[in-house]
């Protein structure tokens, strides 16, 4: 078994991709993170990407580390979990946790822990779908792309998101929103005239778009809307003849039940695991 390291997404892109995009909803996360560090779309960053491939002696499994974040295994084979916990040990003086499927992840922190001490805690659960017959849900108002006008109110949408989810990344959302205006990935519910919830998406890889984030500030829940906006977008996904995907919290029943009676199931669960 060989294990390979990288800091080039570009090579790590044309290495595990064929391996990745038998399945591209399953591993869509790592896809478009390599992606759009290949192809320059995200900002200049402070410090270098890892990337890790598993060979035996094809690609057998593959994991990321992107700057500011833990590891990312995804769907990875339990079996393989220490061999890239030891290979990010070489590089990594330090990580802020692991994130994938459960035995994988877990493994990782076991090994992890062995070689840098400390402690490893689980800490959140989501659970990734995948569209498979869309049921349109319906509430009071209507949708529309993102106009030049809603920048700042996305960009404060943005920052209220990310604190919900705990993301403690620096992330510039008047940024993150010009690129969405700009890329036309960006759709508003409007109701009585006034934004109420917005939904983004990711640009198609290999024929899969992962919705995300949705996002209804407080004042404007219970009614239906981010439920609304996110079938009108995974429309507009499947019209262009791509598949859907998006993740949930699991800790939140609500969004599941409300995903479910749109039309999108299971596809499997993972884990975020924090050291400490």
């Amino acid at each position: 078994m060989d294990v390979r390291v990288t800091s080039d997404p570009q090579a790590f892109e044309r290495t595990v991709f064929p391996f990745l995009q038998r399945d591209p909803v399953l591993h869509t996360i790592i896809m478009s993170n390599v992606h759009e560090r290949a192809d320059g779309t995200v900002r200049a960053e402070d410090e270098p990407s890892y990337f890790v491939s598993v060979h035996d002696p094809d690609v057998v499994g593959a994991a990321m580390r992107t700057p500011g974040r833990g590891v990312y295994v995804g769907a990875l084979r339990e079996d393989l979990a220490e061999p890239i916990a030891d290979a990010y040990a070489d590089v990594l003086p330090e990580l802020k946790g692991v994130a994938g499927d459960r035995p994988a992840a877990l493994r990782f922190a076991r090994r992890w822990c062995e070689l840098r001490g400390g402690k490893a805690t689980e800490t959140r659960g989501t659970r990734l779908h995948k569209l498979i017959e869309l049921s349109p849900l319906t509430a009071d108002g209507s949708a529309r792309l993102m106009q030049a006008e809603d920048v700042d109110v996305v960009a404060t949408w943005g920052d209220g998101f990310a604190a919900e989810i705990a993301d403690a990344i620096a992330t510039d959302h008047r940024e993150w929103a010009e690129r969405r205006l700009d890329d036309r990935t960006l759709w508003i519910w409007e109701a009585n005239g006034e934004p109420v919830s917005m939904a983004a998406y990711h640009m198609p890889l290999y024929g899969v778009c992962r919705v995300g984030p949705v996002y209804t500030p407080p004042d404007h829940r219970h009614h239906g809307y981010a439920g609304a906006l996110t079938t009108h977008v995974t429309a507009n996904i499947l019209a262009a003849g791509n598949q859907a995907c998006l993740y949930t919290d699991l800790a939140n029943p609500t969004s599941n039940k409300i995903y479910h009676q749109a039309g999108y199931r299971p596809v499997a669960d993972f884990i975020d695991v924090d050291f400490s």
